[in-house]
């Protein structure tokens, strides 16, 4: 078999596995992890010390420590106390909470940027800080924090690959068993490599295309 009918052979499985397990484990962890970052970046600048002090902790934490440790630490740490989770959910709850400890301070920075005459015109014509939060705050920091906040997805979907080392069939996985079977391993892994290459440049045009149609709504 030459190098060509590696490529053809391998590219198909590599690429189906990336659509039906990496994207969708890309995009549950990064719905879930967006989710819990908006929750700690409101944690973060509360006024409540405990609350704000957590969120601090549970920061520090995801970015001071390497996500593979944080995936081992799920998978093969939490059987030693008698937590045993599969390997789908363990990537799940490991990649969400990597991207909810990252998020959180990109939604900070988002929302800190927003003046603040934005808060105090809001308090002036009777509305309290919940409502001008929701109402008035996010909907401008949402727009701040789309740029990172995609990259942090792009980058995400690069991530998925370490989850392979804790068993979930992934792309990267199913390019590991394809290599394993032909011994072709350059041809193999450059196809995956390919094939992240291709998604990351189509969600890069996506991001694209979302930021254009955020900025018509920017008054000049």
């Amino acid at each position: 078999m030459d190098l060509w009918d590696v490529f053809l052979s391998s590219l198909g499985p590599i690429a189906l596995a990336g659509l039906v397990s990496t994207i969708p484990l890309a995009l549950i962890s990064f719905a879930i992890g967006l989710a819990l970052a908006l929750g700690t970046a409101l944690m973060r600048i509360s006024e409540h010390r405990i609350l704000s002090l957590i969120a601090r902790v549970y920061i520090s934490v995801i970015r001071g420590t390497p996500l593979l440790v944080q995936l081992f630490v799920i998978f093969y740490g939490l059987p030693s106390i008698g937590v045993v989770v599969d390997p789908w959910p363990s990537a799940v709850i490991a990649l969400s909470l990597n991207v909810g400890g990252y998020g959180a301070e990109v939604i900070r920075a988002a929302i800190l940027s927003v003046p603040k005459g934005q808060w105090e015109a809001a308090y002036t014509v009777g509305m309290g800080r919940t409502r001008t939060l929701t109402r008035v705050i996010l909907p401008q920091a949402a727009r701040v924090s789309v740029p990172p906040l995609s990259n942090t997805f792009i980058s995400l979907v690069k991530d998925t690959s370490l989850t392979s080392l804790i068993l979930v069939t992934e792309l990267f996985r199913v390019a590991q068993q394809i290599a394993a079977f032909n011994y072709k391993f350059m041809v193999v892994y450059l196809t995956a490599a390919l094939v992240y290459w291709v998604f990351c440049l189509v969600l890069s045009a996506g991001q694209n295309l979302l930021e254009r149609r955020l900025d018509r709504h920017v008054a000049v």
